[in-house]
């Protein structure tokens, strides 16, 4: 990872900021050091597409604070996906202050990372419910809401669809062939997977262990059976109006012309809206065929934490950063820099956030959407099984046999 101290940024975006709402702080923030610390030296890992905003925050934070300390505070690009892998190889001299994505939030509380959060009714009274309970083990609360748009829905351009078009990927699948183009989602990830069979009546999640999974993605009763979601995952794979691709080809796609449809989120929004201009489109997934019926894709809901390590040495002081990063004037510029909408509840009901399409897109499918949590295990069996779909089943195993062992792998102990 690239280190970067953040000293240069210039103050951009004040005037966006300023909407005439009295700054919201924490107790704890109002509560000033009574001399000067010394020297805070504090790592923060952040997206690296958020480089130049939290290099804004990080510069009016230092301002804030100027004269309360000699601050020395170092940025590093770490993906909030993996930040827990990273934490765990040396934790000790780890970042301290890390964004990181909700599903990761149980083994870092395990794992002594994490602290329950002071203050906590500060917290709960500002934010959204679910926000709080993503970043809860227990009902106690662990790390910081920074985001409540961690899911994903359906971009679209409406060149080339209608608003009918887009309640079935089946259509919209034959007009992206019909003009040479695409409809693209990532399978390689259970993640968005997921999406078909969410409302299927087939299952996963975590056990109470908190550690491992149950699945009956291979369920041979019910309506809708694990081969027939398996089946239609097969014809989709094969139209040549579907690609899967991950979130680069995606955006190079859309950039490009030949990518006219996709599920993503709202990290994207502002890359897609400028390729699309008055073409642009959200909306909530649409439906797929299944069994002979139409089946609404579902979808994982997640949220962006800011956690602080435990073992901070300047452990103070990366509270108060872990706070300003997360309040409310610096959701809303997250939202104005990076399209990404907040927990804060003052913040997610301005009118810049309420206008915003992919966010309408994201509160329109969260009525089938639920909060991530899932073991571990999960992730390769499912990378596994849509490999051999996507490559048109090379190995000739039958559909049952597949499904039988990705749930094996998702289920292992």
């Amino acid at each position: 990872m690239n280190k970067k101290n953040i000293t240069w940024i210039p103050a951009l975006l004040t005037a966006l900021l300023l909407s005439g709402c009295q700054e919201e702080s924490p107790a704890s923030l109002k509560e000033e050091p009574a001399a000067n610390s010394g020297t805070v030296n504090l790592t923060v890992w952040g997206a690296k597409e958020d480089e130049e905003l939290l290099g804004r925050i990080i510069e009016d934070f230092q301002t804030h604070y100027q004269g309360q300390a000699e601050f020395l505070i170092t940025y590093m690009p770490q993906s909030e996906s993996s930040c827990t892998n990273a934490l765990m190889a040396d934790l000790e001299n780890s970042a301290d202050v890390f964004a990181f994505a909700d599903d990761q939030l149980n083994t870092l509380v395990a794992s002594g990372a994490l602290e329950p959060v002071e203050n906590p009714e500060d917290i709960r009274s500002t934010n959204l419910p679910e926000a709080v309970q993503a970043a809860s083990v227990n009902d106690t609360l662990y790390a910081l809401p920074l985001t409540a748009d961690n899911g994903y829905f359906l971009y679209y351009n409406k060149q080339y669809f209608s608003g009918e078009d887009i309640t079935s990927l089946n259509q919209m699948l034959d007009i992206a062939a019909e003009n040479d183009k695409k409809v693209a989602m990532e399978w390689s990830s259970g993640w968005y997977v997921y999406s078909f069979f969410g409302n299927t009546g087939l299952t996963v999640g975590l056990k109470d262990d908190g550690i491992t999974n149950y699945c009956t993605w291979n369920s041979a009763e019910g309506t809708i059976r694990g081969i027939d979601v398996a089946q239609s995952m097969t014809e989709i794979a094969a139209h040549p109006g579907f690609i899967s691709t991950d979130d680069a080809g995606f955006l190079e796609g859309v950039k490009n012309g030949t990518v006219i449809a996709g599920v993503n989120g709202v990290w994207n929004a502002v890359a897609v809206e400028d390729a699309w201009g008055n073409d642009f489109g959200a909306a909530r997934l649409p439906s797929y065929t299944c069994a002979g019926q139409q089946v609404q894709m579902a979808s994982f809901s997640g949220y962006k934490l800011i956690g602080v390590n435990a073992y901070s040495q300047h452990r103070e002081w990366a509270v108060k950063l872990a706070q300003w990063i997360t309040k409310k004037e610096n959701q809303k510029l997250r939202f104005l820099m990076r399209g990404q909408g907040p927990s804060n509840i003052h913040a997610a009901a301005s009118e810049e956030v309420q206008n915003s399409p992919a966010i309408a897109a994201l509160l329109e499918q969260s009525e089938f959407s639920c909060l991530q949590r899932i073991g571990g295990n999960f992730w390769d069996p499912v990378t596994a099984f849509t490999a051999e779909i996507l490559a048109g089943n090379p190995s000739g195993k039958p559909l049952q046999d597949q499904l039988d062992t990705m749930v094996e792998g998702i289920t292992a102990p």
